[in-house]
């Protein structure tokens, strides 16, 4: 327990230095960061193109019955600290339409609760990684090209990364309302589609698009054989030429309303993924043969289903998503994947920036699968409600309830209760 004592330890001495620099309580909690960007370092860099943003996360979950074991402590606690920066290239070196991201990341906890308590096969924890200090897990150059409508990424990059596309996440599988475990929903089946072989943080490149407002086609590839924590060129200059491929196209309509246009985006992607995955020797006669070549299709859509008011930047609401993957049985865990849910923004009067959100997801395990998965599915449901306690602080406590947790006979369903800060720094 000394890690979580020591961490709020330090988040309430850093709460009260930055008090003591306010010009008001009333203007410290309301502004968008806890040091107001960097003690104005960031005021200072803007003309330049540069800017930082530093975060952290904190996570506490407790499974209160089913899974594994619902006494041990181990797990509880973990988090994960975030330090960005974004390089407009045309204001730093003239450079026209060109920019540069780096993100770098650092983890706590040895041990997730699914670990040591409830055996998820999606994972009660998206935002969970093992321990490791501060890695640079993306550094990558951006050019805009046509008046901005293509744009080309190349460097250490995380796929799931997307564009913005009319206000709308895009490219690849990603989604309005169930896409950060920072922010949304934590259980990673409500992150990201199990389905789709993601590779770690690797070299690749993508290309975006956008010809027209509301249409768009990407399509990209990164080094499967990436490990976050290296540079990744030894795996992706040298050895075996993995890349997952990906393609992706979708459309961003506006619906209209009595309150203004509501907002959508309706993505449809497959992917391929050469690198060979042993057969399984339960199911097949000949244990030495591989499946290579294995190819996917997802779909991925949100929609605004009401506004409260007509003012055209308020985004308060009922927001809904739709997710499906499907992959084959034959070298996939999970070949059939759903996921649906609901988010309504700004629900309680003078709470505009909190959100109330349901979702729902679940895998169907293949014959693969069957050594390590004994049943046919796993499910979950999630509810989290998230209060903005100030322009700098989110907390967010949450609820899952795991079917079938680990699709394994004889773990009983699993009730996971969780808290999440993000506090902005």
């Amino acid at each position: 327990m000394r890690k979580p004592v020591t961490f709020i330890s330090v988040l309430i001495l850093l709460t009260a230095a930055a008090l003591c620099q306010a010009d008001a309580a009333e203007e410290f909690w309301q502004r968008d960061s806890l040091t107001g960007g960097f003690w104005g370092l960031n005021g200072i860099l803007e003309p330049s193109g540069v800017d930082f943003a530093f975060s952290m996360t904190n996570i506490y979950q407790l499974n209160t019955r089913g899974g594994t074991a619902t006494h041990r402590r181990q797990g509880r606690w973990s988090g994960s600290f975030d330090l960005e920066m974004n390089m407009d290239l045309e204001r730093l070196a003239g450079i026209e339409n060109g920019s540069v991201y780096m993100l770098a990341e650092g983890t706590w906890s040895r041990n997730d609760i699914d670990a040591t308590s409830v055996e998820s096969a999606f994972g009660v924890n998206g935002d969970f990684a093992p321990r490791e200090a501060f890695t640079i897990i993306e550094l990558w150059y951006q050019q805009g090209f046509w008046d901005n409508t293509l744009h080309l990424r190349i460097g250490k990059l995380d796929m799931t990364g997307g564009f913005d596309h009319r206000g709308c996440p895009v490219s690849f599988d990603c989604n309005r309302y169930a896409n950060d475990e920072n922010t949304q929903f934590l259980n990673a089946a409500l992150v990201n589609n199990p389905t789709i072989p993601f590779p770690d943080y690797g070299i690749g490149a993508i290309v975006f698009w956008s010809p027209v407002a509301d249409w768009y086609v990407s399509v990209g590839a990164a080094d499967t054989q990436a490990d976050k924590r290296e540079t990744g060129l030894n795996t992706a200059l040298g050895g075996e030429d993995y890349f997952v491929m990906m393609a992706e196209t979708g459309i961003t309509p506006r619906l209209d309303s009595i309150n203004g246009p509501l907002q959508g985006a309706y993505r449809v992607g497959m992917w391929y993924d050469p690198q060979p995955r042993p057969v399984e020797p339960e199911n097949f006669n000949n244990p030495d043969r591989q499946y290579r070549d294995q190819t996917g299709l997802y779909l991925s859509f949100d929609q605004m289903l009401s506004k409260e008011n007509r003012d055209p930047e308020d985004i308060q609401g009922l927001g809904g998503f739709f997710r499906y993957g499907y992959a084959h049985g034959r070298s996939s865990e999970i070949s059939n994947f759903v996921s649906f849910g609901l988010q309504y923004e700004g629900l309680l009067d003078g709470r505009d920036s909190d959100v109330l959100a349901l979702g729902y997801a679940h895998g169907t395990f293949s014959g693969r699968a069957d050594s390590t998965y004994t049943e046919d599915y796993e499910s979950v449901i999630e509810m989290y409600y998230s209060a903005q306690v100030a322009g700098w602080m989110n907390i967010t406590p949450s609820i899952q309830y795991v079917s079938n947790s680990g699709a394994a006979a004889g773990v009983s369903d699993a009730l996971v209760f969780g808290v999440r800060t993000l506090l902005t720094f």
